[in-house]
């Protein structure tokens, strides 16, 4: 979650009011050196007497956002961090509940390997420093839906520390003016989920579904290096396209909430601690928890599980089994590309625009579809990107379809553009094909070229002899032509086409008619 931080500027003073936790706001002096977002309960920057101060007229002041995050993603594994319990998105409830996960006595944690493997490749991913050695916690608080009464974390020594992550926001009107900014990751650990409550506001009771106690969960912070939102939720984006990547985490995230804060601060509100949700139905945050009072979480090492050994290559014991021990260089061999990588090759290999690269990338199943448009079609890359990122994307957005979902498939794609790039259609009814596909599944855009007689007109003598009846037939723009209004010309290609149905292809059209015109 979000850790925002506002400053409130006037002039001759700089104070600014600090949210700790999705908690109260404090007024502190400019800072000093960086801060850190801290874990739940504890504040994420350096905590600072409580200062009463007279609240400013609203309009009187500018607030500026100091963000850090504090990020949960579900791993990608077939059962959960401790137990054999499968993994499984919307399971009957309580049907997926191992004796550990419902915290009987006596039952003990067993550590899923893929769960290790998933966070020590999101460290190298992220350029962290991977520790040879972390440890467990028991984090204690009360939920009817943590049975346990603590979560096992990481909290001294987690699995992954002291990174960074770099991504690229647009600081100019247009989309070229792109800057590469660079946050800190202060660590990355592992953690249990919870169970979920259900409320039942009718009846006044809460059932507890236990399916998603115990899932691993992969834990990044980063620290307060952000300034807005829009880099907050860019930042967001690239841990997420790292994740998906990676195969570590699905990685469905979402980002709100400064404008709230800001709303309630200048209608004279304040900022409670509390646990903020985001709701995907009304488009804003909502209160989950209160945390006002403050926590103690009495963190203790967790007795059930020993040290986390990782090896590199230089340090595996002689005759380790390979099955019971972890080799950071042999997960960093199976590090796949990076979007930061897969960017740059893009622009390199098909000499297309930085932002068009960031577009392909920031759509799920984009690349893979431009990728096999590519494969299959003559047309040049460059026309290739311009047709999947402005026709393509743009009926997808018009009817909110993901590219899973699109009627237009890569082949057939392929087979307009190559039907254009033979200029056997013009760029119009390359279009006109484009929408008979996306309302026509089935059909080839062959096929709809033939129904709808939308070849381009192939015979020349036929072309010279409309251009000739269309200079006859209107003598007044051909004057106008003459006296050096260059839009006439535009014009006469207009009416030729309306004479050809739209058939002839507006460069020869115009070749054509400049001929007639000087001879």
């Amino acid at each position: 979650m979000a850790a925002p931080m506002l400053w409130w500027c006037c002039p001759g003073r700089r104070f600014a009011f600090a949210r700790v936790g999705c908690g109260s706001w404090h007024r502190r002096g400019p800072p000093t050196g960086s801060t850190s977002t801290g874990k739940r309960g504890q504040s994420s920057v350096a905590q600072q007497p409580h200062i009463t101060a007279q609240k400013p007229r609203k309009g009187d002041r500018e607030w500026a956002a100091v963000v850090g995050l504090e990020i949960h993603a579900q791993i990608a594994s077939n059962s959960k961090l401790f137990s054999g319990s499968q993994v499984h998105f919307a399971a009957p409830p309580n049907s997926l509940v191992s004796f550990f996960d419902a915290s009987l006595p006596g039952t003990l944690p067993v550590l899923n390997r893929r769960c290790v493997e998933a966070a020590v490749m999101t460290g190298l991913a992220l350029d962290c420093h991977i520790n040879r050695k972390s440890l467990f916690d028991r984090k204690h608080y009360f939920y009817a839906d943590l049975p346990a009464g603590y979560q096992i974390t990481q909290q001294r020594l987690p699995i992954a520390v002291n990174g960074s992550l770099a991504y690229s926001v647009s600081v100019g009107r247009k989309p070229s003016q792109m800057v590469t900014r660079t946050v800190r990751v202060k660590q990355i650990q592992l953690e249990q989920d919870s169970g979920k409550s259900l409320h039942d506001d009718l009846r006044s009771q809460t059932l507890i579904d236990l399916n998603r106690a115990g899932i691993g969960l992969l834990e990044v912070v980063l620290e307060p290096d952000m300034s807005c939102g829009e880099e907050a939720a860019t930042a967001v984006r690239e841990l997420q396209l790292i994740l998906q990547a990676l195969g570590t985490s699905q990685a469905n995230m979402a980002d709100y909430e400064i404008q709230r804060q800001i709303n309630e601060l200048e209608n004279g509100g304040e900022i409670l601690n509390e646990t903020r949700s985001f709701d995907y139905k009304l488009g804003c945050t909502v209160p989950m928890r209160d945390k006002e009072g403050k926590q103690d979480y009495r963190f203790m090492p967790e007795p059930n599980l020993p040290p986390l050994l990782l090896y590199d290559s230089g340090s595996l014991p002689s005759g380790a089994d390979p099955q019971q021990v972890i080799n950071i260089d042999r997960l960093r061999e199976r590090l796949p590309e990076l979007p930061r990588v897969t960017r740059e090759r893009l622009v390199r290999q098909y000499g297309m625009l930085p932002e068009h690269s960031c577009a392909l990338l920031n759509e799920v199943g984009l690349l893979e579809f431009f990728q096999n448009v590519i494969k299959e079609t003559r047309a040049e890359p460059k026309k290739v990107t311009s047709w999947v990122l402005n026709t393509f994307l743009g009926f997808l957005k018009q009817q909110n379809l993901a590219v899973s979902e699109s009627p237009v498939t890569p082949s057939a794609l392929a087979e307009l553009l190559d039907l254009l790039d033979r200029k056997a259609i013009s760029s119009s009814a390359a279009k006109q094909v484009f929408e008979e596909l996306w309302r026509n599944e089935g059909k080839t855009p062959a096929q709809i070229v033939a129904e709808k007689k939308l070849e381009l007109l192939q015979d020349p003598e036929a072309l010279e002899q409309l251009c000739r009846s269309t200079l006859e037939a209107h003598p007044h723009v051909v004057m106008d032509l003459k006296r050096g209004n260059p839009r006439a010309i535009n014009k006469l290609i207009g009416l030729v086409r309306k004479a050809t149905l739209g058939r002839a292809d507006p460069t020869a059209i115009k070749e054509v008619l400049e001929r007639q015109l000087s001879s």
